[in-house]
Formats: C-alpha cells, structure tokens, sequence
C-alpha cells in the first residue's frame, strides 16, 4: 500500500487488517499489552505514480497495547476520542519517506519525509456472528507535515474506505483477511508537493505544471496475517490506480496503474501479566 512515499513500517501495521468482534458473546481476556520484533521486506515505487521501485528490508516492530483510551493493534495506533456502539472517532497516523534521484525528478529538489495525523471518524456496518465478519466505513482525513528542522504543513489528505474483516471464531489465533477498496483526496497543496513541477525545473521532456487538488485515484488492498503463540506473520498486496486523478496530466505520472506488497514476522518477547477484555 502507498501514499506518495509511504513510511514502510505503516504498510506492514496495514497488513494486519483482519480481526473484528462477535457481537453475542464478551470479549475474551487477553494481556493488557504485548511486544515483539521481527523483520520483513516492502517493495514499493518511490511515490504513487513513480516509474522507479525499490525493495526494502525493515524491522517489524509488534506491539499490542489494550488500554480504554490507546490502542495499538491491527488498526495500527489509535487514540480513542469517542466511542459508542457503531462509531468510533480515532486518532489516525500515516507518514511517507523521502525520494531521493528519482528519474522523472533528476534535478529536482528532493522530497523531505512526512508525518500525517488526523482524525478517523470510523462507523460500523454490520457484523455477523459465528464466522465474525465485519463490515466498517472509515472516514480518516490527516494533515501532513514535513520532518525537517523547521516543519512545514504540506496539506491533507482523505482517505475514505470500506473495510471487510474476515476473521476466525472469538479466541481462534487462525488466518485473518482484511480487505479495503475507497478512493483517495488530497487538497491542491499536498498534490503540488508531490506532483507539481515549477517553471525553473521544467525542460523538453518534463513540462512545468501546477496541481488544483481532487480526486487523487483508488486504492484496494488485502492483508494476511496469523498469530501464533510465539510469532506473528503478517503479509499484504495493494494496488494503485491513478487513472483521473488530478495530477495524473503530471510528467511526474509515469504509471497509472501499479501493484505493491510486503510481508514480514516478528517474534513475541513479552506480554503483560495484567488481562483486560479485548475486541480481537
């Protein structure tokens, strides 16, 4: 999965979609908190779009943390701001990598990494009951900020999607499929940052353009993990379709459409002799 340069360790949070809750019985108890390490690879383009890719090993860090108001779980780490029966409002984090000699912006000036933080206003469809399926409409909307000495905002970016778990019975540590489809937004400026070629750097064979913001493609993804008593396997495929987009007219556009994935493991060191009730 990729935003333009998206942090790799995100991608491979993202591949542990799958869980959900079964709402007839009480959660199980599991440990207040749990920690792990392990390692993975990603291979991914340099931004959406890009003609250029990479493969990279990362550290995968595992951590599970159950608290009332923090979690970090398959969903990634969420602050929860609200909470009742069918909506949720989370605190949603993304960030991307910087890109460096690509070679539709040789010449250019690079691109620093950021971090995105938002609000994830997440509403509950529908769920079944024995084989816990999950249906969920997430709405996060994030600002970015570059990681630099003096940050600068660089606009927001939408992400709203559907989200289906397909999870194994309460207490199963089985296979999980998560599976998301939603199209993408971003405001002018996130879109300049990424795509836009001012007057100086333009040339023959890379023409100046400005960004207006928009539409900004679709994503669908599918992640799988497993939990097993001492280790974790997580493994994820997006794919990345730019066609209408409003930068696609960008010379910075050299694919339209585009497949990226990761996989990786981490084994579970320590847990919390504490037990509270737990949704997965």
């Amino acid at each position: 999965m990729r935003t333009p340069g998206t942090a790799p360790l995100a991608l491979l949070a993202a591949a542990a979609l799958a869980a959900g809750a079964t709402p007839a019985t009480r959660a199980a108890p599991r440990p207040l908190w749990e920690l792990g390490l392990g390692g993975g690879a990603l291979i991914f383009h340099d931004y959406r779009g890009a003609d250029t890719m990479h493969v990279y090993p990362v550290p995968v860090p595992y951590l599970v943390y159950r608290g009332k108001f923090l979690r970090s779980d398959h969903n990634g780490l969420r602050g929860r701001l609200f909470d009742a029966e069918r909506i949720q409002l989370n605190l949603s984090v993304n960030g991307t990598t910087p890109v460096r000699n690509d070679s539709s912006r040789h010449g250019m000036p690079d691109l620093r990494p950021t971090v995105e933080v938002g609000p994830a206003l997440d509403v509950h469809l529908w769920k079944s009951g024995d084989r816990l399926l999950k249906l969920d409409l997430r709405l996060p909307a994030r600002a970015a900020f570059t990681v630099e000495a003096s940050p600068r905002v660089v606009g927001v970016f939408l992400a709203p999607n559907l989200n289906l778990d397909i999870g194994q019975r309460r207490g199963d540590d089985g296979w999980k499929l998560g599976l998301l489809a939603g199209p993408l937004f971003a405001t002018r400026r996130y879109d300049e940052y990424f795509y836009g070629v001012a007057p100086p750097y333009a040339s023959a064979g890379r023409p100046a353009f400005e960004a207006r913001g928009g539409y900004a493609g679709t994503q669908l993804l599918a992640a799988l993990t497993r939990r097993y008593p001492r280790y974790w396997l997580g493994a994820y495929l997006r794919h990345d379709a730019l066609a209408g987009a409003s930068f696609a007219a960008s010379p910075l556009v050299r694919r339209e459409s585009y497949w990226s994935g990761g996989f990786g493991i981490a084994w579970i060191i320590g847990h919390s002799s504490r037990v509270v009730e737990s949704e997965d």
